[in-house]
């Protein structure tokens, strides 16, 4: 039979009881002047009730950059989009082993490529396939007045480099069709790119073309068949996937990836 416990004394029962507790660091002090223990407890809820809606607050903001974030994420996941960008400093790229090249810097979501004697880029490390794919990047040039973009890219069996900007600042497109660069075949235009400003590049290379846009102008489309695709000697080593720049302080953003289907031309979507 369990018979109940009488306490023998004020110390073993109510709160001070309690405060007798291991747990309770000022015992003595608590149990002598209780009064002042029960003052102390309640500033420490009302502390508590002023400064919670505070820090949820200031949580707040964090919370929904972070869900936009995910939701952009996503959104670009349902498009298809791979990123091209290291997320942690340069991983997965390497910067391009070019004489007299510059630095290669992650800040935030951007890339910052400075000048270099004359090339400074990154060239990408891991496997990428040879065609049915699109790229897209945003870049800027921030001083210099030479190319901004100088996108390497497989071709089938080959490889081939979009040039914006070069050449003085403004000439776009392919080096080389046929050992001619991209000065001397018929890819060649021009545009006005000014410092500060971003511009977005998109390569796609299909079946039958390969096609570039800036802007979302379609600036070239060059047959493939019968055609042989190559880089100037000087990029070599941007090959298979790299970026590089001429002589330029130049920035890039949204550098990013997706495969096409071979029959439809359309984005594959996993």
């Amino acid at each position: 039979m369990i018979v109940p416990r009488n306490p023998t004394s004020a110390d073993e029962s109510g709160p001070n009881m309690l405060l007798k507790s291991p747990s309770f660091g000022f015992d003595c002090f608590f149990q002598r002047t209780p009064s002042i223990g029960r003052f102390f407890g309640c500033l420490t809820i009302l502390g508590l009730a002023v400064l919670l809606p505070h820090v949820a607050s200031a949580q707040e903001p964090k919370k929904l950059e972070q869900k936009e974030k995910d939701s952009n994420t996503k959104e670009k996941n349902k498009e298809g989009w791979v990123s091209l960008l290291p997320e942690k400093e340069l991983e997965g790229w390497e910067i391009t082993d070019f004489y007299g090249h510059g630095e290669v810097k992650r800040k935030g979501d951007v890339l910052t490529f400075t000048p270099g004697k004359p090339l400074t880029g990154i060239t990408y490390k891991k496997e990428f396939p040879k065609e049915h794919f699109e790229i897209e990047m945003e870049a800027r040039r921030v001083k210099g007045d030479d190319f901004l973009c100088g996108l390497t890219f497989p071709v089938g069996k080959g490889f081939c480099s979009l040039i914006g900007g070069g050449w003085g600042g403004g000439l776009v497109g392919l080096s080389s069709v046929d050992g001619s660069d991209a000065s001397e075949n018929s890819t060649s235009t021009h545009i006005d790119f000014k410092n500060g400003q971003w511009y977005k590049f998109k390569v796609i290379v299909d079946k039958e073309f390969v096609r570039a846009w800036v802007d979302d102008k379609e600036i070239l489309a060059q047959e493939r068949e019968g055609h042989e695709f190559s880089t100037r000697i000087e990029v070599f080593a941007s090959q298979p996937l790299g970026q590089c720049v001429f002589q330029s302080d130049v920035e890039v953003k949204n550098f990013r990836w997706r495969p096409l289907d071979p029959e439809t031309g359309k984005p594959v979507i996993k």
